[in-house]
């Protein structure tokens, strides 16, 4: 078992004063904490029964898609404004430090489909929650 938390570089007052930003990037350059984090992380995932796992831009990408790829299910990114290339269904959202913007195309989700929102941290949980949001808006056009 390796100890996750010695692994992740606190950053205070970035990307503004008064936050500590959790690095996770000392994580992923550690080959055996990396791959020890994608284990348990599928793990806990192989126990649900789900069909996709969506991935926040940009380090839910990072842990996600090799999550999805060890399950052998399909990775639908959650991304910033302007990068995905169909037609998208948008969320604004409030940060710790100002607001954002996710977008999801909008034929990613079909009726029945079990969905696990995969992103590398949780601060004030709200852009998982806008997350969930863009979800449910996607799953009530089926």
């Amino acid at each position: 078992m390796i100890d996750l938390k010695d692994k992740i570089r606190n950053i205070p007052d970035f990307p503004v004063k008064g936050i500590q930003f959790k690095d996770i990037t000392t994580l992923l350059k550690d080959k055996k904490a990396f791959k020890y984090s994608i284990d348990e992380i599928t793990k806990h995932c192989s126990k649900c029964q789900i069909d996709y796992i969506v991935g926040i831009e940009a380090r839910g990408f990072i842990i996600g898609a090799p999550v999805a790829y060890q399950l052998g299910i399909g990775f639908l990114p959650v991304r910033k404004p302007e990068k995905l290339p169909s037609e998208v269904e948008k969320i604004s959202y409030e940060l710790e430090y100002g607001e954002s913007v996710l977008e999801m195309h909008k034929d990613a989700i079909d009726n029945g489909d079990k969905i696990m929102v995969i992103d590398d941290l949780l601060a004030t949980g709200g852009t998982t929650a806008a997350v969930f949001k863009l979800i449910e808006r996607l799953g009530e056009r089926l």
